[in-house]
Formats: structure tokens, sequence, C-alpha cells
């Protein structure tokens, strides 16, 4: 995830103020390696330095949980095998995204706009966003436009009592 800051106002902090988040940034918070800590001291003290207005970039990492990975690709991959109308698992894998609305929006070349499928890969969707991403397929797939398109012979309610038999028992498993 990258976080975009920007320095609100050149108002110094008076001393006691300072200790406490000098305290909290620098008792609480140190980085992994030797060169991480020096880098981290630098980057405060370019923020404190900063003038008002000025724009900072953060990019965070927060690792992905491979079991709940797992558990999402699992349960795409029985709703895949039982429905009746997509023959290619990454065309079906884009049609949850867009589905889910897991996309970015981009102008189309007449005017309109498009949706483009985010990536769920681990160096681009981490933990708290796949999660995210996850509810919203497991709430599209839960939809009567999505059951019918998947199963159009079947009546609404069939489709969906198939869908649910599908995704309940991955709702049980850990959270």
């Amino acid at each position: 995830m990258e976080i975009v800051l920007v320095k609100q106002t050149d108002a110094r902090l008076n001393e006691a103020d300072a200790a406490v988040v000098r305290r909290f940034l620098f008792e609480h918070l140190s980085g992994a390696t030797p060169k991480d800590t020096r880098g981290w001291y630098r980057f405060c003290r370019a923020l404190n330095e900063a003038g008002s207005g000025e724009f900072f970039s953060i990019k965070t990492q927060r690792p992905r949980e491979g079991w709940f990975h797992r558990k999402h690709m699992a349960l795409v991959s029985k709703v895949f095998k039982a429905q009746e109308r997509i023959d290619n698992f990454d065309q079906f894998r884009l049609w949850l995204k867009v589905g889910s609305g897991y996309v970015t929006w981009m102008p189309g070349p007449k005017g309109g706009v498009f949706p483009v499928p985010k990536s769920i890969s681990y160096d681009q969707c981490e933990e708290d966003e796949m999660r995210y991403f996850h509810e919203g397929v497991v709430k599209f797939l839960r939809t009567e436009h999505a059951q019918k398109y998947l199963w159009p012979s079947l009546s609404p309610q069939v489709a969906e009592q198939g869908m649910e038999s599908i995704i309940e028992p991955f709702e049980r498993k850990r959270q």
C-alpha cells in the first residue's frame, strides 16, 4: 500500500509534545536492520524539517497470510468447477474481479469508462486488501445476477441453494 502524506503546518511542537512524539517514533518503532534504522531516522528528520505543503510517500507491505489466500482460491476453484458458463479459469477470475468491483476504472477509447481488474498477486495485494476482495467476491457470488449467469438452466432458488452449499463450508473455516 502506498500512503501519501502532506505536512499541514510549519508550527513547531512544544518540548513536552516533541518528547512524546520522539519517544513513540524512536522507542516504539525501529528499523529491522541498522540500515533500516538509519533510514527511519532520516525519514523522521525530513518530516520534521519539511515545510507546510510538502508531500511524502510511504510504501508499506503487510505480508499476506497464506492460509487465507489458499482458502480464497479453493472457494473460487470449487465455484469454477460447479458452474456451466466460463471454460477458462483465468477468465473466470477476471469475471469475479469485475463483478466484485475489484477494478480500476479507466477512460475508454470512445469516451466511456471500462473496468480493469486489479492484481491479487502477493506483491500487489496486501492482507487487508485481499480480505476485502474476498468479501466482495462472496457478496457478488450470492447475487441473483451471478447465479443466473453461472447456471442459466437452473431456477433462481436452486442456483441460490447450490451457491450456498459451496460458500457455506468456507465460511466456517478459520476467519
